[in-house]
């Protein structure tokens, strides 16, 4: 079947090339809208009874009731901190709590749902506005850790925090990943041109996934958004799988065509392809499980391993192969051998 394929792609690489980096484009474009960020009542695809509760409560109390933030403090700072607390829009309540002889705690209850992109809102001016009471900071770190006032923790804070740095971690390791990737590919296959357009195509594959994970999420599943982390472990895997399949499929079209040239190397290379299928079933699993950020991973995982499988893998590199010939290899050179001098597969 992947023969066949690869035969009707040869006849045309070019409107194939065209079309199928078209479709890739316009799925891409459906993740501009994508939301990130679940509160903690939307973290399961089957509410339990913990999630009922708090909505109960929440419909009696502030929303977060349940989670109050801890600002940490010194003692003789507690009337202060508590006034600054006060007075911002978002915090429902604020009064002093345990205290010691040299730190001291004041409860402050959020009127919006721990997670929420309000609650992650308050948490930034609550911070902003008890730093800068004078003399609050708590002795308990000191030199460069020392706090330049109040501090605020708690369960709410820290899943804020961790947002933070989930959203850091994808701007710094995204393009760390894909450059270790293509210098692999590069010393793999002592060449630029398919290096570069193998990790062009699975960043197409991984913008791609998104959108039409995030159209089934938004449209059909009804899911409110993201989880903060699933963009980068989506990344990591649909990455991983990817380059993993592309090398298998360009490492035995570059040995093929060391005796019959780059096209028929190419068609011979796609029968490698069907493992991808497998991969896909493997990851649909994860859509049953009860935790949403689970689901949205074996999704977007899912449908970015489809898309690899039966459009980029097997359609787009093919068509690129096809256009350019043995300039896919540059600067690279494929040396013809005879079948007879050329090692057997596998060695």
């Amino acid at each position: 079947m992947w023969g066949r394929l690869g035969a009707a792609v040869i006849r045309r690489p070019v409107v194939v090339a065209a079309l199928t980096t078209a479709l890739l484009a316009g799925l891409a474009l459906a993740g501009l809208g994508i939301r990130t960020g679940l509160s903690e009542t939307e973290q399961f695809r089957v509410r339990p009874e913990a999630v009922t509760g708090a909505q109960t409560l929440a419909r009696a109390f502030p929303a977060g009731t349940t989670q109050p933030v801890a600002v940490l403090t010194t003692p003789s700072a507690v009337p202060a901190v508590t006034d600054a607390a006060k007075a911002l829009a978002g915090v429902a309540s604020a009064r002093p709590g345990p205290a010691g002889t040299a730190v001291a705690q004041v409860d402050v209850v959020l009127t919006a749902e721990p997670g929420s992109a309000a609650s992650d809102r308050t948490i930034e001016a609550l911070r902003d506005a008890v730093a800068a009471v004078p003399g609050s900071a708590p002795p308990a770190m000191s030199g460069a850790d020392a706090p330049r006032g109040a501090v605020v923790g708690g369960t709410v804070a820290q899943r804020y925090d961790v947002d933070v740095a989930n959203a850091r971690d994808v701007r710094l390791i995204l393009p760390l990943i894909l450059l270790l990737v293509a210098a692999v590919l590069i010393a793999l296959l002592r060449g630029l041109v398919a290096p570069v357009l193998l990790v062009l195509t699975v960043i197409a594959s991984y913008f791609a996934s998104l959108g039409a994970a995030w159209l089934l999420f938004d449209h059909v599943l009804g899911y409110p958004a993201l989880d903060s982390g699933v963009l980068l472990l989506a990344f990591v895997f649909l990455v991983a799988l990817g380059v993993d399949y592309n090398i298998f499929l360009v490492t035995r079209a570059r040995e093929d065509a060391r005796q019959v040239g780059t096209r028929e190397g190419m068609l011979s290379a796609l029968k490698v392809t069907s493992a991808g299928i497998l991969l896909a079933a493997v990851f649909a699993v994860l859509g049953v499980l009860p935790l949403i950020t689970l689901t949205q991973i074996g999704v977007i995982v899912c449908v970015g391993v489809l898309l690899d499988t039966l459009l980029v893998r097997t359609v787009l590199v093919p068509a690129l192969a096809f256009i350019l010939g043995d300039r896919f290899w540059w600067p690279g050179r494929i040396r013809r051998t005879s079948a007879e001098d050329a090692p057997p597969h596998g060695r």
